[in-house]
């Protein structure tokens, strides 16, 4: 094993990992050493936990090995610690929640490059055309010149003979020109619209299929620019699970993906048009809402908030209920001038206020008499 890479995984006989291991020194992940190394650990993790031997396990514990994702470390070794061992579908969550959306801007950079390569074939094809063009340019004025010479019959029919051939070579050359042409545009046609796929996916949350983080970043930024630039105004919900934890310890991880997917329900049925639904992080969600003042996103608040309260968890195998979910909304609109992150920071006042507060309800900057900034 080459000296600059530490251990990342326990011997296989333990079964578990590392909770503090200390990241590798910057290696070049191009070393062939370092590579087989790494995939000699990943093998080693999935025998000792009986995982499938399948490309995603692979991937799971190659990027764990190598120390690629830090958050993916933290939660395998919080999850290991917690149970002593990974599931089937722990490793599936613990894929989709962190190597999914790595998976998509691959996508999405190398369906970038690809249309590079079409447009740079279309230049290549249109240098080729005015190349042809000039050519055919050049045996005109060479005909031009003979005929103001004056020529005798032989002349005269060499020369047209010569004007044939070359506009027949040019309709020759247009003609496979425009096919190839035809061709590179369909093309980026059909890459254009995976760009647009790849592109949506990796602003997807691959768990409750909301907006995720990058999203959220972006279209805040947006709506922000816009309403400097229209003068309107623009809001902005930050909302967090209630007890969230208790979920995930009483009734393990799947039931707390399952209330996060149903959070994720309630937010998209509560707004409607330009409106932007994101999973800010964990189990907080955010919403977007342009050209809505304080008054109005806190009324969409209230009612995302009674359509979370309204839905009650039931147990597949049993039908057992395990309780109502609740969630803690802050509210907050943005002021004129002000930076997206200080309408985050306003937000956020008002959401940790919700949840002193005794949660399950909302604040708005509007609730409260005396705010300071």
């Amino acid at each position: 094993m080459p000296a600059n890479l530490k251990l990342q995984l326990q011997p296989a006989a333990d079964q578990s990992c590392a909770a503090a291991a200390a990241p590798p020194a910057v290696p070049d992940k191009r070393d062939p050493h370092y590579t087989l190394a790494l995939a000699q650990l990943a093998c080693e993790q999935i025998k000792a936990l009986s995982l499938p031997a399948d490309p995603p396990s692979f991937e799971l514990w190659y990027a764990y090995a190598g120390n690629h994702n830090p958050a993916l470390n933290q939660a395998i070794n919080e999850r290991l610690k917690q149970g002593g061992r990974l599931s089937v579908a722990d490793a599936d969550r613990l894929y989709e929640r962190f190597l999914s959306p790595l998976v998509a801007i691959d996508s999405l950079n190398n369906t970038g490059n690809k249309i590079g390569d079409e447009v740079r074939a279309l230049v290549a094809m249109i240098e080729l055309a005015v190349c042809s063009a000039d050519e055919y340019q050049d045996n005109l004025n060479d005909a031009t010149r003979k005929l103001d010479n004056g020529v005798d019959g032989d002349a005269l029919r060499a020369i047209v003979t010569s004007l044939c051939a070359a506009t027949a070579k040019a309709a020759r050359e247009n003609g496979e020109l425009q096919s190839r042409l035809k061709i590179s545009l369909q093309e980026i046609g059909y890459l254009q619209k995976d760009l647009e796929a790849a592109r949506a996916q990796s602003l997807t949350d691959p768990l409750t299929r909301l907006g995720n983080r990058m999203c959220f970043d972006q279209s805040l930024e947006a709506a922000v620019a816009a309403a400097q630039k229209r003068g309107e105004p623009v809001s902005l919900l930050l909302g967090d699970i209630d007890h969230f934890k208790k979920f995930n310890d009483s009734y393990g991880h799947l039931v707390g993906d399952d209330v996060l997917r149903l959070v994720a329900r309630a937010l998209k049925n509560a707004i409607k048009g330009q409106d932007i639904a994101a999973r800010y992080g964990g189990e907080e969600f955010a919403v977007i809402l342009p050209n809505t003042g304080a008054v109005q996103a806190r009324i969409v608040a209230e009612n995302i908030r009674s359509a979370v309260r309204a839905k009650e968890l039931v147990k597949r195998s049993t039908g057992a209920s395990l309780g109502r979910i609740t969630i803690s909304i802050g509210a907050a609109a943005w002021r004129d001038g002000e930076a997206p992150q200080a309408l985050i920071e306003r937000a956020d006042k008002c959401l940790y206020m919700a949840k002193r507060d005794g949660r399950d309800r909302v604040v708005a900057e509007t609730d409260v008499e005396s705010w300071v900034v």
